[in-house]
């Protein structure tokens, strides 16, 4: 992946560190330092970190001097710097400063801050608020100017001088400072031009540059293997190599989250967890930052990993990109954490015991069936629907978890689409489990239902399987059935309740029309329905008067806005070509073409986050897509050719998705407004029909083809929405 990034022109040069537990257990760098002359990266290659300053000198300095008792994050900032008490700032606390909610606006001018440090505070202290203080997120740098300017006052030093002594020198971070001296700003990777030099060993930050390179939102600079040190320190609860910097209750304050006003996500207190600027922590969960420059660092204290990627995402020319690359080495650690060793290339950083941080547990409908003894199903003998994802949180498979369950006999095994295994991307056939012996009864082939004969015995059905959130996904559809079969054959259904992994709160796209029921569409509900399997399982069988015997085993811990990254969970590919959460974000819009003449890019290895076909011209479909402007997500032109599905063999171009901002981004929207580019760009070409089969609405169909403008054609939908919203939310489980 960097190889490629490198070759898109993402990134000249970059330096990758990865750290488990109190190792750094890989370091490399990659590409160029610098151009004309070429100098290779290095590991002790010097970075502008930008806005990691904030949370690798900042936020940590002002807890250790709260952990001192010479701050209170409670008290109002005036009490300290009075120049920051008029226009109604004499209310902002400390802690809202962290948070970026104070209501100070982001910045001002770079003139501002050519009069000397005390002049710009003093610009800074005569600023009305934009907002209230803690009603609106909004990102200051000039937030953080004020606390660098807090830990000067109250600690009596410079916030260099302050952040060296607490945290650089005791963690043997000796490349790491602000202002770098001649011997380290000769090793630093350059940014951006000025005149007719790059910047080098300069902090590219203007405000920060005025400022004498030493300010509370940038101007720090480190090397990876730094920066890892850091990371280890984070992860070991405020101690490493035997150095405590934090107490473990400041380390727990520091990085605690934080419920943004104005929906807005979720933060700590210097340290990024669940915003619009998420992007770099691809599958990992945890807290992290990043810099303008092409910096970042994110901490998942659960997998007990951290992931340093300093590159050089503004030299030569400011056309770098560095986001797409952060967020892959940040997904491939995610889904290897556990596979993580140290290399007899990166010894260890300390001798010091890995401790995590603690985090809330979150517990499957599986998981809590074992905590509780199976009591659920004591005596009941067992028909289990389950799949590749069907495990506990120690990765142990629902069917080896009921086999030995006391008092639960296990009789038969049924899959649902893609097999036992989720491998299988065509009809699946019966068999035997050759682990347990049991038999494989096929619910995606000549059936989609249990059969009388394969019910013999059973008492009780199981249901275990991940769904998508997406209405199409054809195992909501099978969890209908089991209802009617439940319901006529006089047998109870539990299903063992697990989180929907694109999230609870946002239901979107059309209604499906009830004449267009179907195996991909079992009930009239939404495409992005926002509930989990236990949730429609309640609302099939009691707006279809089922009459089913259903017991639903709820999770434990689960709010429903968090999206499968933040539960703590490993991924298991609830099905072949769902391999990601991107992927599982992307799929309720992009999964809309698949019945057209498009591929959506089955048969490579990013399926739905990729649009193409051998009649498309990738720039001129980028360049449609990216004027409309959508939130969220991005869109670059594209090469590729499928190895399986649509095309397959066959050279495609098209376009790659890339999604910047979860938090904003509408698939459905996203979908329609791609399926609109083609109508428009290739009338000829697309064959459109098959969008009716997965949009499921003749409505919307009609006018999409009519061309109506994609707004239109939602605020068309928005009051069937509005009317299902009540229905739905009687049978929702959770908060």
């Amino acid at each position: 992946m960097v190889t490629a990034a490198l070759a898109r022109g993402d990134v000249t040069g970059v330096a990758v560190a990865v750290v488990r537990g109190q190792e750094i257990v890989f370091h490399r760098a990659y590409g160029l330092r610098t151009k004309e002359p070429d100098e290779p990266m290095k590991l002790d290659t010097v970075f502008d970190l930008a806005s990691l300053t904030k949370a690798l000198a900042t936020a940590p300095s002002i807890l250790r001097l709260v952990e001192q008792k010479k701050l209170s994050l409670a008290s109002p900032v005036a009490r300290y710097l009075p120049v920051f008490g008029s226009k109604g700032k004499d209310a902002v606390t400390v802690e809202q400063l962290l948070l970026h909610t104070s209501g100070l606006r982001a910045d001002i001018g770079v003139p501002d801050f050519t009069h000397g440090r005390e002049e710009a505070l003093r610009r800074i202290g005569a600023l009305a608020l934009d907002t209230d203080p803690g009603a609106h997120f909004e990102y200051s740098d000039l937030g953080y100017i004020v606390l660098g300017a807090l830990v000067e006052k109250v600690s009596g030093a410079p916030l260099d001088a302050f952040a060296h002594t607490s945290f650089y020198g005791p963690l043997g971070m000796r490349d790491t400072t602000f202002s770098p001296p001649p011997a380290l700003a000769a090793r630093a990777a350059p940014t951006a031009k000025e005149g007719d030099a790059f910047l080098q060993g300069l902090v590219h930050d203007p405000r920060a540059r005025a400022l004498g390179g030493v300010s509370g939102h940038a101007g720090l600079f480190s090397t990876v293997d730094d920066v890892a040190r850091f990371a280890t320190m984070l992860l070991g609860r405020g101690e490493s190599g035997g150095a405590r910097v934090l107490a473990t209750s400041t380390l727990a304050a520091l990085t605690s989250p934080h419920e943004l006003p104005d929906s807005a996500g979720t933060r700590a207190l210097g340290w990024d967890i669940d915003t619009r600027f998420s992007g770099a922590r691809g599958e990992l969960h945890g807290y992290g930052h990043t810099g303008f420059t092409g910096t970042s660092l994110w901490i998942d204290p659960a997998r007990k990993v951290a992931v340093v990627v300093l590159a050089s995402g503004l030299y030569p020319d400011g056309k770098g990109d560095v986001r797409r690359l952060r967020r892959e080495v940040a997904t491939v650690v995610a889904r290897n954490a556990g596979a993580l060793a140290a290399s007899p290339k990166a010894p260890p950083v300390a001798a010091a015991t890995t401790i995590a941080i603690a985090t809330g547990t979150l517990l499957p409908g599986i998981d809590v069936l074992e905590r509780d003894g199976f009591k659920q199903l004591a005596g009941r003998r067992v028909g289990l629907v389950t799949h590749a994802a069907g495990r506990d949180r120690r990765g142990v498979s629902t069917i080896d978890v009921l086999r030995a369950a006391p008092g639960v006999t296990l009789v038969a095994l049924f899959s649902p689409e893609h097999g036992l295994r989720s491998e299988e991307d065509h009809p699946v056939r019966d068999g035997k489990d050759e682990r347990s012996g049991l038999p494989i009864y096929s619910l995606y082939g000549e059936r989609t239902r249990p059969s009388s004969a394969q019910l013999a015995g059973i008492d009780t059905l199981v249901y275990d399987l991940q769904d998508a959130g997406a209405r199409f996904y054809t195992y909501a559809t099978t969890l209908g059935y089991l209802l009617e079969t439940a319901a006529s054959h006089h047998l109870r259904l539990v299903v063992l309740d697990r989180p929907n992994p694109i999230g609870g709160l946002r239901v979107e796209g059309p209604l499906l029309d009830a004449a267009r029921t179907s195996f991909i569409g079992y009930h009239p509900i939404p495409i992005r329905h926002g509930m989990t399997v236990g949730e429609l399982a309640r609302l099939f069988n009691q707006e279809r008067t089922l009459g089913a015997d259903l017991q639903v085993i709820p999770i434990e811990g689960w709010r429903r806005g968090d999206t499968f990254d933040r539960t703590g969970l490993v991924w298991y590919n609830p099905s072949p070509n769902l391999r990601s959460l991107a992927e599982a974000l992307l799929y309720p819009g992009i999964a809309l073409l698949e019945a057209t003449n498009v591929s959506v890019g089955r048969g490579t290895t990013t399926p739905f986050e990729r649009v193409g076909a051998p009649w498309i011209q990738g720039p001129k479909l980028a360049a449609a897509l990216t004027a409309a402007a959508l939130p969220g997500v991005h869109f670059t032109a594209t090469s590729f050719t499928p190895t399986s599905s649509t095309f397959a063999g066959k050279p495609c171009e098209g376009v790659e998705i890339q999604l910047d901002d979860r938090a904003i981004f509408d698939p459905i929207r996203a979908g329609l407004t791609v399926a609109r580019a083609l109508l428009t760009l290739y009338p000829a070409e697309l064959q459109p029909k098959g969008l009716l089969l997965l949009l499921g609405n003749q409505a919307a169909f009609d006018a999409l083809l009519r061309g109506d403008p994609v707004e239109k054609i939602i605020a068309a939908w928005s009051p069937a929405l509005a009317a299902f919203a009540p229905v739905r939310a009687r049978y929702l489980l959770y908060p």
